[in-house]
């Protein structure tokens, strides 16, 4: 089988200050195929006009050394930062230039069985794109992660709406075979990629974790706290939480446990914000980190009375899977892909339940809380998800795809039949199309 992986985002995304959940799993899926014989995996890089060039195998092998150093915060990651810039600019100067062109021809000219793999959605949307990957008998397969926008576009604005139902439609019309990330996800999935009777080949593979050892040089408060990772964005029901510690400091002022928040901020979350930045009563009792390395976040983590997971929808939940591999406790929305990943050691809510989340917050703040060893002691048995396994899945099932027979949208592409003419294709609904 020849792969042919696109790492688009992790290049476009080098200048990131910490990697999105999106950007470590494409990290984990460059990392594992460099490993691999290079005569049997070829690199891309895509750019909006539909130009793809291949990248160099010793480039991606620096360029991912230089940001899993900047990821871990190990010394000289400002140097590493850098680094990676500097890598990433020399990628997209190769694209503009056409260099690496002639290589991902030879490749796709490969008589090995081919697959295209595209673990994140940059640029999804554009179906030309992939109708030229397609028209060279290579397999597609994407992984999808969640269709939020989609099936919740409350929590979308409304062009990231329409683009998701872009990129769902070009899955659906293209794909010769889906990832999914949690059960949860391909049941959310499947109604949206069905072609007349049968559905689109579909895997589900949760996600691996690759926490650090600590940085147990790094401050953390000596009062009890919690930690909340996440974008700061209307799902992730940061409000909840805000408006739950603003009743804590009026009743215990300067005695209320703390409240940490990793993440950057992100978008439509105007009340949130205006808490963080103007409520005198969470002054000393919340505290907001944008750009942590990972070491410093595991030693957050590590010393906290728990992790606070108090989503509306996730499509799977890493940072509940790192919190619980390094055997932290969480207090989580009661959501299926939150379930499917703590299985039974969380303890689990609903996110509108503000009473109840307070009586947890508290009884986990207490020395020696019984309900915190309760869920250490349920931890116990808990088993982390590795990036091992999840590969042990997806290679032999990469394998069945690349060699199976040409699907209907490729003979068509082939025969030169524009891709909307193509009959028994289901795209998105018209409600929802740009």
């Amino acid at each position: 089988m020849r792969l042919v992986l696109d790492i688009t985002r992790l290049v476009l995304g080098a200048w990131r200050v910490m990697p999105s959940g999106i950007d470590r799993v494409e990290f984990a899926y460059a990392r594992h195929w460099l490993s691999k014989d290079p005569e049997h995996v070829t690199f891309v890089l895509r750019g909006p006009p539909g130009l793809a060039v291949a990248v160099p195998r010793s480039l991606v092998e620096d360029f991912l050394f230089a940001l899993d150093e900047r990821r871990l915060g190990s010394a000289g990651w400002q140097a590493a930062s850098k680094s990676a810039a500097s890598l990433a600019r020399k990628a997209i100067g190769r694209l503009c230039l056409g260099r690496g062109l002639l290589d991902l021809r030879r490749a796709l000219r490969s008589p090995q069985d081919s697959v295209y793999l595209l673990v994140s959605i940059m640029w999804a949307d554009r179906l030309d794109v992939m109708m030229n990957f397609k028209r060279s008998g290579m397999k597609f397969v994407p992984l999808v992660h969640d269709v939020i926008p989609a099936s919740f576009p409350e929590y979308a604005s409304p062009a990231g709406t329409r683009r998701h139902f872009r990129i769902v439609d070009t899955f659906a019309r293209l794909a010769d075979g889906v990832i999914a990330n949690s059960t949860s996800t391909a049941q959310e999935i499947t109604p949206h990629f069905r072609r007349g009777d049968h559905d689109i080949p579909m895997l589900c593979a949760p996600l691996g974790i690759d926490m650090p050892a600590a940085d147990m040089n790094f401050p953390i408060p000596a009062e009890p706290y919690f930690v909340c990772i996440g974008t700061i964005e209307p799902r992730k029901n940061h409000l909840m939480l805000l408006n739950t510690w603003r009743v804590l400091a009026e009743r215990l002022g300067s005695a209320a446990p703390k409240l940490i928040l990793i993440g950057r901020r992100g978008w439509e979350n105007e009340n949130i914000l205006d808490m963080l930045d103007r409520c005198p009563a969470l002054v000393g009792l919340v505290r907001e980190y944008n750009g942590l390395p990972d070491k410093a976040v595991a030693r957050l983590l590590q010393g906290a009375q728990a992790l606070l997971f108090p989503s509306f929808v996730e499509g799977y939940g890493l940072p509940l899977a790192e919190a619980l591999s390094l055997g932290v406790p969480a207090i989580c929305s009661d959501l299926p892909a939150l379930r499917e990943v703590g299985g039974s050691a969380p303890d689990y809510l609903d996110p509108l339940d503000g009473l109840g989340w307070r009586r947890l917050i508290l009884g986990y703040a207490e020395h020696d809380s019984r309900m915190r060893q309760a869920q250490l002691e349920r931890l116990k048995r808990w088993a982390a998800p590795s990036w091992d396994h999840h590969f042990s899945m997806v290679e032999p099932w990469l394998q069945q795809i690349a060699l199976a027979p040409a699907g209907l949208v490729t003979r068509q592409l082939a025969a030169g039949i524009p891709a909307r003419s193509m009959q028994g294709v289901v795209a998105a609904p018209s409600s929802a199309s740009p």
